[in-house]
């Protein structure tokens, strides 16, 4: 079976001495390719888009390597790039928005809240039949959906202090107005008019602006996963894009079956498991998405795999995503990793581990990582947006 999928990787700049968060997005930009590296609402921001791949052992790769591109520049500049939620430091007046006339005008009508956009995410894309299947799959996924959330977890820390939270950006993007669960449409026409009655509202000003946790793409044959921080590993991207690939493919086999076996979720209820994911990260109870009661996340996570694994064989994806996930939950959220410089108020260290574990720099592991057994083709078309 053959599904293809992509990436797209948002990171914050930061100054390679004092660590804090730097509008310098458009002098990196200048140094790198436009095919793979774009611009962001905030300047201390640059996105990245993978190439499309059938495997994620080529995905892997694609992300490595762009991610060292990246982290180099950054350094000739005396920058670093930082793949996480949010950094600790950060002076949000000193951080302007693109000078782009979208952007500004973005940055006028939603005041604070735009101003506050200093937050990262990553996105995945999957390949869906059509997008009437797209639209009525996301609904199915969206219960499963906090649970990637609680796996990337790595924005505890705002403004110089512990939020109490695993994902604080998750709290900051849930402001916007078209954030937030993608609720349950019977065809992409429905959709359409849903949106196209939100622009006409004013509240936003094109379809771009609809943050649903998961949305069908507006220029690609996909569906797009939205509710993610960035993750400092690049492991951690590879096991949610793994995930969401055989959510997707079973959610679309369910739809051409009219299947009724998925668990369908009230808006209300994806917002509360939202919020417990968002607050907890790997080291407290989940919402668990069949019985609708908390659950420890080793069982949570453990019951998706059991649910997903013939689907993750099929794709060839079981080995890697097993492996990863039991190494996920064996290290713990990233947010909580990072705690322990919370105390003394260590946030250089921790922007100097987020920085390593961006490029790459850690210690060798005994087990296996993705990357090792497929070739790819890196003239495969990018993914974008």
């Amino acid at each position: 079976m053959r599904v293809s999928l992509g990436v797209e990787e948002e990171f914050h700049i930061v100054g390679a001495d004092n660590r804090s968060l730097v509008p310098e997005a458009p002098a990196l930009l200048g140094k790198l390719s436009s095919d793979t590296y774009t611009q962001e609402f905030r300047r201390s921001v640059i996105e990245t888009n993978s190439a499309v791949h059938p495997t994620l052992d080529a995905l892997h790769r694609d992300l490595s390597e762009t991610r060292r591109t990246l982290a180099d520049a950054a350094d000739a500049l005396g920058l670093a790039v930082v793949a996480a939620g949010t950094v600790p430091q950060a002076r949000v007046e000193d951080i302007q928005a693109t000078d782009e006339r979208r952007y500004t005008d973005m940055a006028r009508d939603y005041r604070l809240v735009a101003d506050e956009q200093l937050i990262c995410g990553a996105q995945v894309h999957v390949d869906v039949p059509d997008r009437d299947t797209a639209v009525r799959a996301a609904a199915l996924v969206s219960p499963w959906l906090p649970v990637l959330l609680a796996l990337t977890a790595s924005s505890p820390f705002w403004l110089g202090a512990d939020t109490g939270y695993a994902s604080w950006r998750t709290l900051l993007w849930q402001r916007w107005p078209t954030a937030g669960p993608i609720g349950h449409f019977a065809s992409a026409a429905a959709y359409d008019e849903a949106i196209a009655d939100l622009v006409r509202s004013g509240v936003i000003s094109d379809p771009g602006m609809v943050y649903y946790d998961v949305r069908p793409s507006a220029r690609q044959r996909t569906l797009e996963l939205r509710i993610t921080d960035s993750c400092p590993r690049v492991e951690t991207v590879v096991l949610v894009a793994g995930l969401f690939r055989a959510l997707v493919v079973d959610a679309c086999e369910a739809v051409r079956e009219d299947r009724t076996d998925w668990p369908i979720a009230r808006t209300e209820w994806l917002r509360a498991a939202t919020w417990r994911a968002a607050r907890s990260g790997l080291e407290g109870a989940l919402i668990d998405p069949l019985t609708h009661e908390p659950a420890s996340a080793s069982d949570v996570v453990h019951s998706m795999l059991t649910r997903l694994r013939p689907r993750l064989e099929a794709l060839s994806d079981w080995t890697t995503v097993h492996l990863l996930a039991h190494e996920q939950l064996a290290r713990g959220s990233e947010a909580h990793r990072l705690r322990r410089y919370a105390p003394r108020e260590r946030w250089a260290d921790a922007v100097g581990d987020l920085i390593a574990l961006t490029r790459g720099d850690r210690p060798p592991t005994t087990h296996p990582r993705p990357g090792t057994r497929a070739t790819t083709n890196r003239g495969d078309k990018q993914c974008a947006a």
